[in-house]
């Protein structure tokens, strides 16, 4: 949906101190009710994937999925998207160490809705948990990525890491890597191994 994408582009600049006027727009004529609150475009890219593999399309359903650059920005996006903004409908994902800027951005704002899901590292951690290492590496394999694996394996820095903290260094070597996994994984999830944090999310929206 056009209109969708459009509005999450104003509320980035409004956020980065542009005007309120477009995001105001766009949120009436897209009819927006709910903004999901991500740390990045991964995160983005896995909430994308686990709505279409459930038929769903969140932007028709007038839910608009943010990701923010980073958890900390979460203080700049709340006011301007709950109240006294534009009074939506407030729900995101965070990792356990970023919760705490999440809850203070909400409570200062008086935000009524505060349905915030938290993975205990990060999103990665819970998918490779869910599928487990062996099917994570086949997935790399699949990908044609095996051989950078294993070199990035082969790294003294790497040796003595748990293997599953290995795969999701891994996945933030290189540019676009942890977007594409957040997708590839997601994908090859079991209709019952979706990590609750992503799976009540999607049940909330």
């Amino acid at each position: 949906m056009a209109d969708m994408g459009a509005f999450r582009e104003a509320v980035t600049a409004w956020a980065a101190g542009g005007p309120g006027g477009p995001a105001r727009e766009l949120a009436e004529r897209s009819r927006v009710r709910t903004v999901v609150l991500l740390e990045g475009l991964s995160d983005a890219a896995a909430v994308g994937a686990l709505a279409g593999r459930r038929g769903r399309h969140l932007a028709s359903e007038g839910v608009c999925v943010l990701p923010m650059g980073g958890a900390m920005s979460v203080g700049r996006f709340v006011p301007l998207l709950g109240p006294p903004g534009l009074d939506l409908r407030l729900t995101g994902l965070c990792d356990e160490a970023e919760h705490p800027y999440y809850t203070r951005a909400l409570e200062r704002s008086a935000a009524a809705q505060r349905e915030i899901f938290v993975c205990a590292a990060d999103l990665e951690d819970e998918l490779i948990r869910a599928l487990g290492v062996a099917r994570v590496r086949e997935l790399i394999e699949a990908e044609g990525e095996l051989r950078p694996l294993e070199t990035f394996l082969s790294q003294p820095a790497q040796r003595g890491r748990p293997v599953e903290q290995q795969l999701r260094r891994f996945f933030g070597t290189k540019k676009g890597r942890k977007i594409h996994y957040g997708r590839v994984l997601v994908e090859a999830l079991p209709p019952d191994r979706t990590p609750a944090p992503l799976d009540d999310l999607l049940n909330c929206l």
